[in-house]
């Protein structure tokens, strides 16, 4: 894929590996073997938004997972400040560090300003389909809402499939 190109709806999720907030490494194609992965971009840990938006999915955390799906947080900050942001907040899901920011290069997830790491949230299916994304650096709380709909329709398409 083309590094000046944005992953899309419809567009498969690439893959990658990268250490969670213990250290270990985390490969997305094995998360999406257990079911909807909801990936989400954020710029810095302890900020007022992006705590705000971590704590937004903690408080949803059990709709996800009663929904199939993981959360993953993603940034460039190191694996021991992820694991001290997890610890002060109670964060049951995976942060993932991106020290260089290949994956978000690689997503195609702009700058705000040029300069800020932009918020991006992306609802990958079990087939690695991206169903839908939403992007905000303001509204950081809104994506829970949105992650949570676009879960809510994959359930929806998938009833009527069957019926």
């Amino acid at each position: 894929m083309p590094r000046d190109r944005k992953v899309r709806v419809g567009d498969r999720a690439p893959d990658f590996t990268l250490p969670d907030q213990a250290g270990k490494p985390v490969r997305l194609r094995d998360l999406l073997g257990r079911g909807t992965v909801v990936l989400y971009f954020y710029p810095k840990d302890e900020t007022p938004g992006c705590t705000l938006e971590a704590r937004a999915f903690r408080d949803s955390y059990d709709r996800f997972t009663a929904a199939g799906a993981e959360v993953v947080g993603i940034s460039s900050d190191s694996v021991a400040s992820h694991r001290r942001f997890a610890a002060r907040h109670a964060l049951p899901f995976l942060l993932l560090s991106d020290r260089g920011g290949t994956v978000r290069e690689l997503y195609g997830v702009d700058k705000t300003l040029g300069f800020l790491p932009g918020r991006v949230t992306y609802v990958i299916d079990k087939a690695g389909v991206v169903r839908r994304t939403y992007s905000s650096q303001l509204r950081a709380t809104r994506h829970t809402r949105e992650a949570l709909d676009a879960l809510r329709a994959l359930d929806e398409d998938a009833a009527s499939a069957r019926a």
